[in-house]
């Protein structure tokens, strides 16, 4: 199955649109982000809507364009920095010029590992998404358990966006846990089950 030139043509015009200079402005300076690189200004962006793209985000991961997986790592890791999920429920792409429509299987990121680091004399558990940033599980970003994940966590990130455990990074969660099945991360206690 091949790409017709207009849609591809379509998805190097979208990623061309993302801007570079919030980047410059932010280099140094220590942000949380969804593909770790500076965050994207997505909330002080309202662009028009120009209707759906054919991408979907699968539920493992795995994102597709026109129902072929995007192999450049880095190509769906940037559109991961520009994505969010409005109050309509749904999912975009947004650069300052315009907003396009995603399919999301289930939650858009997935949670690759969790890192257990004393930070101020209080044990933080930070997840690492797939899409390569960092996330502490806290009061700001809570973790959850996922019904329709047999139970597998997952945690509220920003822009509505969310991210759900690999299986890998769920047994290493598990193991985590005291004998209420609850882990502590940033001073707070969160159920696993």
């Amino acid at each position: 199955m091949t790409r017709g030139k207009h849609e591809d043509s379509r998805l190097r015009a979208l990623a061309g649109s993302i801007p570079d200079g919030h980047h410059r402005r932010l280099r140094g300076v220590s942000a949380l982000s969804i593909n770790g690189r500076p965050p994207a200004p997505l909330d002080k962006w309202d662009p028009t809507y120009c209707g759906e793209v054919d991408m979907t985000i699968a539920a493992d991961g795995t994102w597709y364009h026109e129902g072929l997986p995007i192999r450049r790592k880095e190509l769906w890791q940037l559109f991961a920095g520009i994505l969010r999920r409005e109050d309509d429920g749904a999912y975009y792409l947004v650069t300052p010029v315009e907003k396009c429509l995603v399919t999301v299987a289930l939650h858009p990121l997935i949670i690759n590992d969790f890192e257990v680091e004393a930070e101020e004399g209080r044990t933080v558990i930070r997840a690492s998404l797939n899409a390569g940033g960092q996330f502490p599980v806290s009061p700001s970003y809570p973790l959850r358990p996922e019904p329709k994940a047999n139970g597998a966590a997952y945690i509220s990130l920003t822009h509505g966006l969310t991210a759900l455990c690999s299986r890998a990074a769920w047994y290493r969660l598990v193991a985590l846990a005291d004998d209420n099945h609850r882990i502590s991360s940033d001073g707070v206690s969160f159920s696993l089950v």
